[in-house]
């Protein structure tokens, strides 16, 4: 997973020299998806932009950073905030705010990298405890986290010792059980067969499936967004027609 980094700061030498060094950073890897000039310019990115960490310059025209930090910090999924700059003395009153790390301008590569550690760190606790925990399937790959937004998942089908987690785009292994899958998101999925849970919204249609040579006949069901049809169960088939003609209505 890569960290969304917004950078703040009125001085844009000194954005330009956080651009740099987050391009130095080579774990966690780094997103650059803007920088703010003033608190303001900030806000409003923040209400359209995913944004991980804020690196925060204090000294600003207009709202400093101390009082911006404030106004994330009310944000509903508030990114991690990490101050730049070159004032120390307001180290203790940034992490009353809960910062997660002060760094001093000149800012060196290492102790960037650190503040980017912790950053991720924090996230990665977050989701695991949290309430974006409920809403995400976390995917290890390559020894990175992935998070995979459940609203994005069209079903769910069990593989051996792991759990194919299928989007719209591709497929993901996930490291988990589809029994409890079932029992974490009973509104969101509905099992077509032992091995499978679908997403609700995905049904489109059940289809007889007539099988050829040794292979019997019987029902599939056809998804929105991929092409894959899935077996469905004569356990589950009285449950699924019920389904189905609840989401036509």
């Amino acid at each position: 997973m890569s960290l969304k980094v917004l950078v703040v700061d009125d001085e844009p030498l000194a954005r330009m020299r956080l651009r740099d060094l987050l391009s130095d950073c080579d774990e966690p890897v780094t997103e650059w998806v803007g920088e703010a000039a003033h608190a303001q310019q900030a806000l409003d990115m923040l209400g359209t932009t995913r944004c991980d960490v804020v690196l925060l310059d204090i000294h600003m025209p207009g709202m400093d950073g101390l009082r911006l930090a404030q106004a994330i910090k009310a944000l509903p999924l508030p990114p991690a905030i990490v101050f730049v700059t070159a004032h120390a003395e307001h180290a203790l009153e940034a992490f009353d705010l809960e910062a997660l790390d002060y760094l001093t301008k000149p800012v060196r590569r290492d102790r960037l990298q650190q503040a980017l550690d912790k950053a991720q760190r924090w996230h990665a606790t977050r989701l695991a405890t949290g309430s974006e925990a409920a809403d995400h399937l976390l995917i290890q790959d390559r020894g990175r986290v992935e998070r995979v937004p459940v609203t994005d998942v069209v079903y769910l089908k069990a593989e051996l010792k792991y759990v194919t987690v299928r989007t719209r785009e591709r497929s993901h292994i996930y490291d988990g059980s589809l029994s409890d899958l079932e029992t974490r998101y009973p509104e969101r999925f509905v099992r077509v067969h032992r091995n499978a849970l679908v997403a609700r919204p995905c049904l489109r249609a059940l289809e007889r499936h007539h099988g050829g040579g040794a292979e019997a006949d019987g029902w599939e069901v056809a998804l929105h967004g991929v092409d894959e049809r899935l077996s469905v169960s004569r356990r589950q088939l009285a449950s699924l027609r019920e389904v189905l003609q609840q989401t036509a209505h």
